[in-house]
């Protein structure tokens, strides 16, 4: 590795613990999850992460690594009557982390083809059989009892997928340069760069959550819909906050600001704008019909199997869960580049989600009982699946509570100053 490089992956170790994670003396880190395992490719840039947290004072930094080929060889040949069972000890790992509050960091680089050509029916059991394993966990309002972050690595089937005709060391070092970029490693001063950049994520969020429109109105090509909100919605981006009141941002690059939906009040139609995936199926040219909140309708070029799937996973599986905008002119979309990774995907485009809303974006949401959250707009899964609609002929609109529609989007950029 050049020294370049090892100054630049210095930087997003230091980036991640401190802006992303903003890691508390006394915490545990566990890194991944039974649903995002640690790439082993990570491993140079979690031992940096490890001292670095150590000199935090961290109490214990633990990992769960993977192993994708693993995976695929369960896929294949793994007998039918197993594909129910789960890797118990990681979900225990994570309830753990979550009961005392403590750090998660998840690190994405799955080969998004990994799954390509198997069985889709055996691909969803083992989807299912991890998302009830994860339904106690869930109640916890793991989002809320601990700060987190997602962030992503390079591994040779990501990067072959983004840079197909590249000989497999650059296509690596490609993608390494990408990420960089877009998580502003690369800034003469990164970490006043991501300050200034989450106050005006935050100073957008709030402008928006004062408006308290009682609707979205998105027109592009392939899409018209409309996106009723809930009384009290409120819109976020940048900077969270868990219980202990630790503000962290959740996602590197992250540009979108957020908020819920109302599960009862989506109609029209929507297409998808980039591939997206889902348990370890490529999604792709995906088009989806809302009636009464709910999708009631669905065709897509490529992963029509896996749609399938996550609409049987539950209820709220049919609803959305978050409704994302983000500028045609973000680093990620002017990078030029699809990803073919969610996080870095969304940060290229105003998006939604399928499933479980995020209970802060709803006031008194996060003290709401599952019931009293439904009955407000919110909507619940063990699922939540981003799929993006954003490009530079997207128009958005605010519809005020007299009716009148107010531009919040131009041609996928903001449409108002703040």
């Amino acid at each position: 590795m050049s020294a370049e490089f090892e100054r630049d992956l210095d930087v997003y170790a230091e980036l991640a613990l401190n802006i992303g994670l903003n890691l508390q003396p006394g915490q545990r880190l566990l890194i991944g999850t039974p649903f995002a395992p640690t790439p082993f490719e990570a491993a140079p840039l979690v031992r940096r992460i490890a001292v670095k947290a150590y000199a935090m004072g961290a109490r214990l930094v633990e990992v769960i690594w993977d192993d994708e080929q693993l995976s695929l060889i369960r896929v294949k040949h793994a007998a039918d009557d197993t594909l129910d069972e789960v890797v118990e000890w990681q979900f225990q790992a994570v309830m753990d982390t979550v009961q005392r509050g403590d750090a998660r960091l998840i690190i994405l680089g799955r080969d998004p083809d990994l799954f390509r050509g198997q069985d889709a029916q055996r691909i969803g059991r083992l989807q299912r059989a991890m998302v009830q394993r994860y339904a106690p966990i869930e109640e916890l309002n793991p989002a809320f009892a601990t700060n987190w972050l997602v962030i992503g690595i390079p591994t040779p089937g990501w990067a072959r997928r983004v840079f197909p005709d590249l000989p497999a060391e650059e296509a690596t070092a490609r993608l390494w340069q990408a990420i960089f970029e877009v998580c502003r490693v690369k800034q003469p001063d990164p970490v006043q760069a991501w300050r200034q950049h989450l106050r005006q994520l935050a100073e957008r969020s709030q402008y928006l959550s004062q408006r308290q429109f009682t609707a979205l109105k998105y027109h592009a090509p392939g899409t018209e819909l409309t996106v009723g909100l809930p009384v009290g919605h409120i819109w976020q981006g940048g900077l969270g906050k868990n219980r202990a009141g630790v503000q962290f941002a959740a996602n590197m690059p992250t540009d979108e600001v957020y908020t819920l939906p109302h599960r009862a009040l989506v109609d029209g139609v929507v297409a998808a704008t980039r591939p997206f995936s889902y348990g370890g199926s490529l999604i792709e040219e995906a088009r989806f019909t809302f009636a009464g909140g709910k999708v009631v309708d669905f065709t897509a070029r490529r992963g029509v199997e896996a749609l399938r799937n996550l609409f049987e996973t539950d209820e709220g599986a049919r609803c959305l869960g978050e409704a994302a905008l983000t500028p045609h002119s973000a680093p990620v979309s002017q990078s030029g580049l699809i990803f073919y990774n969610i996080l870095f995907d969304e940060n290229a485009a105003c998006h939604f989600a399928l499933g479980d809303a995020y209970r802060d974006s709803l006031e008194g949401g996060v003290d709401m009982s599952k019931e009293q959250f439904l009955a407000a707009g919110g909507n619940v899964s063990n699922i939540h699946l981003d799929f993006m609609i954003g490009s530079s002929e997207l128009d958005v609109d605010g519809v005020r509570r007299d009716g009148a529609l107010e531009p919040i989007l131009r041609r996928g950029e903001w449409a108002f100053e703040v």
